[in-house]
């Protein structure tokens, strides 16, 4: 009975957290963005330059979910499987988009990729330039992801592979790929997301060119600065429910392939 009693406190701080933190706040959000109605949020949404940084910032977070996916995979592969002088750096570096202020990383790419390159390499105010900021902020991700399950995953059944005759690639692809893929479609979901709604390491690279290089976080933010706040929240719905939905598929591809392994 006390157990009993502990649970339902529990369960019930939880979720009066995650209303106030998280459920109010949507709310909140779609009253706003459809409080002049559906005909007035389909104006703004559909609107040549609101609709060209929707569209460019879901193209640029899908080709950057998919090289997160390819690349943080390899990562963790490396950090788990090789030893090699400098690893432990290395680990910690793939933490620090999460420390770093993301206004703090589009600088440091600024300054180093920009007009003012020591490398002589300008990237700034284009979409390549935005993706490289948003490979940044999602690097974490699939890596975090992906290495839990390298180190528990049972190796016996790959060296059993290699003994038959099996190489690297057939022996990843069949053996360990299954056994690593739920960890690849997790980091991915959050990866998507994070693209989605990137502001910081973003809104400096960009330079904020409608048609070319403006992407949706920094055109609510520009609604925002021209007091259009219903325009704001619209947009913003937008993202909310693509990154809600991509969540939803995310996360029952990985329930589905956890099932399958199970």
């Amino acid at each position: 009975m006390r157990s009993g009693g502990r649970g339902s406190l529990g369960l019930g701080l939880a979720v009066g957290y995650l209303g106030l933190i998280v459920l109010i706040p949507i709310a909140a959000l779609a009253w706003n963005g459809l409080s002049q109605g559906w005909g007035s949020f389909w104006d703004v949404i559909t609107q040549p330059e609101v609709a060209a940084a929707l569209q460019l910032t879901i193209v640029l977070a899908a080709i950057v979910t998919v090289v997160s996916a390819v690349m943080g995979t390899i990562t963790a592969w490396v950090l788990v499987r090789y030893r090699f002088p400098g690893r432990t750096i290395m680990d910690a570096l793939v933490d620090l988009p999460f420390a770093l202020p993301t206004i703090v990383a589009g600088l440091t790419l600024l300054a180093l990729y920009g007009p003012k390159s020591p490398f002589g390499v300008n990237i700034a105010f284009t979409r390549f330039g935005i993706g490289v900021a948003l490979l940044l902020v999602t690097l974490p991700f699939v890596v975090r992801g992906v290495q839990p399950l390298l180190r528990e995953l049972d190796l016996e059944a790959e060296q059993a592979a290699a003994s038959l005759g099996a190489n690297q690639w057939v022996t990843f692809r069949r053996i360990t790929m299954p056994q690593i893929w739920p960890g690849i479609l997790a980091g991915s979901g959050l990866a998507f997301a994070r693209a989605l709604g990137e502001f910081g390491a973003v809104v400096l690279i960009a330079g904020n060119l409608p048609f070319r290089t403006e992407v949706a976080s920094v055109s609510i933010f520009g609604f925002i600065q021209s007091d259009e706040p219903q325009s704001a929240a619209a947009v913003s719905l937008v993202l909310l429910v693509f990154s809600l939905v991509a969540l939803a598929i995310f996360d029952f591809m990985e329930r589905r392939s956890a099932r399958g392994l199970g």
